[in-house]
């Protein structure tokens, strides 16, 4: 299972996560244009910044819960942010994931102010 796969598995969503919403702001407004490379660099800019304000720990826990559940790629995804952390693969996908989730509730609430 690839990064992008498991994010989209992993029991984590924004209420679960510390961080700036107007930080991941940046990378859901690329989501919205649907450039792919905007995509990437924004995502690529912004995971750093958003592990050290606190998605750190709860992607950590949410992949080992994964691991520990049989989740398959879970144990890969925990070498990789051993690894890499804020520069993992699987970092990056959560925060895309994220990003779709927060561009998601913006379009629902569009108009209902």
């Amino acid at each position: 299972m690839n990064a992008d796969a498991l994010a989209r598995e992993l029991d984590l969503c924004l209420d679960d996560v510390p961080i700036c919403l107007a930080c991941l702001s940046f990378v859901a407004f690329a989501v919205e244009s649907g450039d792919e490379l905007e995509i990437r660099r924004w995502t690529r800019k912004m995971t750093p910044d958003l592990w050290e304000e606190g998605l750190a720990l709860p992607v950590k826990q949410a992949v080992e819960r994964a691991r520990r559940g049989g989740v398959p790629g879970a144990s890969d995804a925990v070498a990789d942010l051993e690894r890499g952390g804020s520069h993992s693969a699987i970092a990056r996908a959560i925060v895309l994931r994220l990003a779709e989730e927060l561009s998601a509730l913006a379009r629902a609430n569009r108009g209902r102010i």
